[in-house]
């Protein structure tokens, strides 16, 4: 591929995937609203280091804007990687609107975009979420996801059945990534794990949900971004396998897939504070808290099929990638 759409190019996942790509000789034109969820500042820093890199332009603009989205695809594409969206599950509580906005009325502009340019391979961010209330482990795609128990676990369990749609009406081939827990340097401010840094060193009490009862499984960047590499370059396929009467989710009689992509290795909420605490030097001050709406106990990928597909297999470890992180975290913060 000689360039590429990335969507939330300035978002935490989106920026290291640009990098990636960049570093591989593949122009990318970037697409970013640069919203104020979290610190803007964090994203303008970012997308001051991709423009330093040849290859790379941006496109300012909403996923609500049809035609601002419009203008992303003016240049032959050879694929898409959609990565903008409204996170966080809490803040839906409160925002329904912003969810409908950018997950649906955004996903829907790049869908169209995606069919009316045919474009070869679009690549778009699903999330663990999707699983809600199921308490089977590890999560499987083929498992049923019926029950979410946020807006936004329903906007991206929406977004995978909005691709299929094109998948099978358009044979827009399309493949979503669900991702569980991502963590890393330029991270996203809002995460617990960026949280949990910034009141440690400020020596600031932590808010614990469940009392610490919690599993998540930990994702270091360079797995995803790795994953959504190899993904693109695999375009989704028809499988001849998939049979109506009972149907895998996970595949299709259209160009569709779904891949989990995590560990496979859920952490406990309590040992994942003990490393940070390690790699800080600093004890943390718990503020022990029930369940909070909207969460969910544990979080655990079975990726088999995505290590099937593209040979993924995690290797950063919990330690490494957390170092990593406050590595960055103290410089770029003083």
């Amino acid at each position: 591929m000689t360039r590429v759409l990335v969507t939330g190019s300035a978002g935490f996942v989106g920026y290291h995937v640009t990098e990636r790509l960049l570093s591989e000789g593949v122009e990318v034109i970037g697409f970013d609203n640069f919203n104020d969820y979290y610190e803007v500042s964090l994203k303008e820093a970012r997308n001051s280091r991709l423009e330093q890199r040849a290859g790379y332009t941006l496109v300012r603009g909403d996923l609500k804007d049809g035609a601002r989205v419009e203008d992303a695809f003016k240049l032959r594409l050879d694929g898409v990687i959609h990565l903008a969206a409204q996170a966080g599950v809490r803040y839906s509580l409160d925002h329904p609107e912003k969810y409908v906005d950018s997950n649906l009325v955004g996903f829907a502009n790049v869908l169209e975009a995606c069919r009316k340019h045919e474009i070869g391979h679009l690549v778009y961010a699903s999330s663990s979420s999707v699983y809600g209330a199921n308490v089977k482990t590890p999560f499987q795609v083929s498992d049923p996801v019926n029950h979410p128990v946020s807006l936004y676990a329903a906007t991206k369990k929406a977004n995978e059945l909005m691709a299929h749609t094109y998948s099978h009406l358009f044979r827009l081939p399309t493949t979503g990534l669900r991702f569980f827990t991502v963590y890393g340097p330029w991270g996203r401010p809002d995460m617990a794990y960026f949280k949990f840094t910034k009141s440690i060193l400020e020596g600031k009490p932590i808010d614990v949900y469940n009392f610490g009862n919690l599993k998540r499984d930990f994702t270091y960047i360079d797995e995803i971004v790795e994953g959504v590499i190899r993904v693109l370059r695999r375009p989704a396929e028809s499988d001849p396998s998939w049979n109506p009467a009972i149907p895998n989710p996970g595949t299709s009689s259209a160009p569709y897939r779904l891949f989990n992509i995590g560990t496979h290795q859920p952490v406990d909420l309590m040992r994942f504070i003990q490393v940070l605490e390690s790699k800080l030097g600093t004890k943390a001050n718990l503020n022990m808290l029930p369940m909070q709406p909207g969460d969910v106990y544990e979080t655990f990928a079975d990726v088999s099929d995505l290590a099937a597909a593209i040979g993924f297999a995690p290797s950063t470890s919990l330690e490494e990638g957390l170092e990593r992180f406050v590595s960055w975290y103290r410089e770029f913060y003083n």
